[in-house]
C-alpha cells in the first residue's frame, strides 16, 4: 500500500500543479486572465469527467499498464506545457496531463482496494497520499519555474517517472493466489449494485464538494476581512484548511474501523454544519478554530465516501471510483463561479452563508443510507489475470 500512496501522490502533484502555473503563464507570456483560467479548466474537468468513463472500462478488462502509463501522461503534459509555442498546443498539453489524471484514479482505487483487502484504513492511506501530492504541486513549481522560468518545465516530469517505477514495482509485488481470485469472482458475480444508495451517496460528496472548494477559494481573502490581518493571516487560514487534508484522512479509516463507516461519515456532515457556520459568523481569531474543525469534518469522510461507493456498486468498484473521485467532486468547482458572482453583488460573508445548508442536505441524504453488505477486494475483470496488489507493502 505504500507504493501505492507514493504513486498516487507523484500523480495528483500534477493537479496541484497547474494552479500554480497560471502566474507564470500570465507573466512571461502575457495570457489573459480568462485565457489562464481555461487551462486549469481543461485539466480540471478533464480529470474529473472523464473518470468515470475510464472506471467503466476497468469495469470491462483488467488495465494495470494504466497506473505507470497514466502517470507519464499526467507528467508529460505539465512538464510540455512550459517550451511549447502556442496557447492552443498549451491547452492540448495540459488537456492531456488531465486526461492522464482521469485514467489513473479508478484503476489505482481499485488496486488500493485490493492491497488493502477492503480496509479503511488502508484506503484512507491511499487518500492521503494524493491530499499530499495535490499540496506539493505549488511547491514544485515555485521551486522550478521561479528559478528557471517557464523554460524548465521539463523538470517537472520528474515526479510522473518515480510514479511510474513505484506503480509498476507495486503490480510487480502481486501475486494474488488463483484459489482467491476464483473465490472472489464467484462473490463479485453474485453481488447486487446498490445504484439508489449509490446515487444519494453522490449527492452528499457534492454537498461536500461545493463547501471545500467555496472554502478553499475565498478562506484566505475572508479570514483577513474577519481578523483584521494581513496577507498572512489569509495564508494561515488556508493552511490549516489544508493541514486537514493529511490528519482527517487518514483519521476517517481508523475511526470507521472502530465505528462504522455511516456512522463516523454522518457525524462528520453534522460537525461541518456546525464549522462552516462558525467560519461565517465568528469573528477574531477564534475562526482559525473553526476554520480547523471545517477542515477535520470535510476531510475525514473523504477516504470513506470511495469504500462506500466501491461496496454500493461491488460489480463496478472502477465506476464507483471515477464517480466519486471524480465527478461528484468536479460539481464543487462549477458551484464556485455562484460564490464568487454572489460576494461581488453582496458581501464575502453573505455569498459563504450558503455553504452551511449544504453539509445539513448531505446529512438529510446519508441518513438514508444504510452499511453496504461486506464484499472481497473486487478482483479484476476475468478477461485478463488480476493485477491486484494485494499484499504489497505494509500501510504504514
Amino acid at each position: 500500500m505504500t507504493l501505492l500512496s507514493l504513486g498516487h501522490a507523484c500523480v495528483d502533484i500534477y493537479q496541484g500543479a497547474v494552479a500554480a502555473l497560471v502566474p507564470f503563464f500570465v507573466s512571461e507570456r502575457a495570457y489573459t486572465y480568462a485565457a489562464a483560467s481555461g487551462i486549469v479548466l481543461a485539466v480540471s474537468l478533464l480529470s474529473s469527467v472523464v473518470q468515470p468513463l475510464f472506471g467503466a472500462l476497468t469495469d470491462k478488462w483488467a488495465m494495470p499498464w494504466l497506473l505507470p502509463a497514466s502517470t507519464l501522461l499526467g507528467g508529460a503534459g505539465v512538464a510540455l506545457s512550459g517550451v511549447v509555442g502556442s496557447y492552443a498546443l498549451t491547452l492540448t498539453v495540459i488537456a492531456v496531463s488531465g486526461i492522464g489524471i482521469a485514467a489513473y484514479h479508478p484503476e489505482a482505487a481499485r488496486a488500493a482496494r485490493a492491497a488493502g483487502r477492503g480496509s479503511h484504513t488502508a484506503m484512507s492511506w491511499f487518500s492521503l497520499g494524493g491530499n499530499l501530492g495535490f499540496a506539493a504541486g505549488p511547491l514544485m513549481v515555485s521551486a522550478v519555474i521561479a528559478t528557471g522560468g517557464l523554460r524548465a518545465s521539463p523538470l517537472l516530469a520528474v515526479p510522473a517517472l518515480a510514479g511510474a517505477a513505484l506503480s509498476a514495482a507495486a503490480l510487480r509485488a502481486v501475486r494474488a493466489p488463483g484459489a482467491k481470485a476464483a473465490a472472489a469472482g464467484a462473490s463479485e458475480a453474485t453481488a447486487r449494485d446498490d445504484w439508489s444508495s449509490f446515487v444519494t451517496l453522490s449527492g452528499a460528496i457534492v454537498c461536500r464538494s461545493i463547501v471545500f472548494v467555496g472554502l478553499s477559494t475565498f478562506i484566505s481573502l475572508y479570514a483577513r476581512q474577519r481578523t483584521g490581518g494581513g496577507d498572512l493571516s489569509g495564508t494561515a487560514a488556508l493552511f490549516v484548511l489544508y493541514l486537514g487534508g493529511a490528519v482527517g484522512t487518514v483519521a476517517g479509516g481508523k475511526l470507521a474501523t472502530r465505528y462504522g463507516r455511516i456512522g463516523v461519515v454522518r457525524w462528520s456532515y453534522a460537525l461541518t454544519v456546525l464549522a462552516v457556520a462558525g467560519v461565517v459568523y465568528v469573528p477574531g481569531p477564534s475562526l482559525y478554530l473553526f476554520v480547523a474543525l471545517a477542515s477535520a469534518g470535510l476531510y475525514v469522510p473523504f477516504s470513506l465516501h470511495i469504500t462506500l461507493g466501491q461496496d454500493y456498486l461491488p460489480r463496478r468498484v472502477g465506476t464507483a471510483a471515477g464517480v466519486t473521485m471524480g465527478l461528484a467532486v468536479s460539481v464543487g468547482g462549477l458551484a464556485g463561479p455562484l460564490v464568487g458572482a454572489m460576494a461581488d453583488a453582496m458581501t464575502l460573508q453573505t455569498a459563504l452563508a450558503p455553504l452551511i445548508a449544504l453539509p445539513a442536505l448531505g446529512w438529510v441524504l446519508l441518513r438514508t443510507l444504510r452499511e453496504p453488505a461486506a464484499a472481497p477486494p473486487a478482483p479484476a475483470p476475468a478477461s485478463a489475470p488480476d493485477p491486484g496488489p494485494a499484499g504489497a507493502t505494509e500501510t504504514a
